[in-house]
């Protein structure tokens, strides 16, 4: 199966809509992947998740038609490499808050002469030419989530083959003195996202960001062309809890009729 990257969809300049994968299942991964997502990332950073589980995971959202991502743990060139070795058509690096860094990041992600990425994609071979395949369909995306990396924002958009920015606004919302979350309408946050969304237009990267089904439109409209709608937890929560008040409602409607 062939699976467009997120790569070619920028370059159709297209805005994707994705999914965020925490619990550590390929079924689940495969289930959210089908709902018509343009990626899923798998987050081996914080929950549950480890690089075991999101090679299986990696494989599932490709079976369903949807470019992978994985978020990884840490900026270090090993675990970059590895993650694209198994299948990834882009890695979210966190917390890069200097151009130094950003710098590592670009290089664990590309080979040489431009990078440090070794050989070796054992997995990501099994689906293509990987040689041919890989320039212009791996994206190295760095995170931008505190008011360091606010300040050095110009000259890590500077770095050559960085495809995205991710704006992560838990961790941004605390470096600016606010509680984890989207803070629409609190000044400092709203700052911020506009001197992201104005920098990256600047500098023809893409700018991303983790956001909930209904704050998309608004991101959308805002300039972000890569935008996170849910995670898969948060969505079975929603939807358990949905079915739970039918359940208990003597008013209930609801017509359907399948178990699964």
């Amino acid at each position: 199966m062939t699976v467009t990257t997120i790569c070619e969809k920028w370059r159709q300049d297209r805005t994707t809509l994705g999914a965020w994968l925490t619990i550590p299942s390929t079924v689940t991964a495969e289930a959210t992947a089908r709902c018509g997502f343009d990626y899923a990332c798998v987050d081996t950073q914080h929950g549950p998740l480890d690089y075991t589980h999101s090679v299986g995971m990696i494989g599932a959202i490709l079976l369903a038609g949807v470019s992978p991502i994985v978020r990884v743990p840490r900026n270090e060139v090993g675990i970059i490499g590895k993650s694209f070795d198994a299948g990834a058509h882009g890695v979210i690096i966190p917390m890069v808050n200097t151009a130094a860094e950003a710098e590592a990041a670009a290089s664990a992600c590309r080979y040489a002469p431009r990078g440090t990425r070794s050989w070796g994609p054992i997995v990501a071979s099994l689906r293509h030419d990987y040689f041919a395949w890989e320039p212009g369909n791996v994206a190295c995306i760095p995170m931008i989530e505190t008011a360091e990396a606010l300040a050095n924002l110009d000259a890590i958009l500077e770095v050559p083959d960085i495809d995205a920015i991710y704006v992560g606004p838990a961790d941004l919302s605390i470096t600016l003195g606010l509680p984890p979350g989207n803070n629409d309408g609190e000044p400092a946050f709203d700052e911020a996202l506009n001197f992201i969304l104005e920098r990256c237009a600047a500098h023809n990267v893409i700018a991303g960001i983790q956001s909930t089904g209904a704050l998309t439109p608004k991101r959308i409209a805002a300039g972000f062309r890569m935008v996170t709608v849910t995670s898969d937890l948060r969505a079975t929560r929603k939807g358990i809890d949905a079915e739970l008040a039918l359940a208990r409602s003597s008013t209930s409607t609801d017509a359907s009729t399948s178990m699964y």
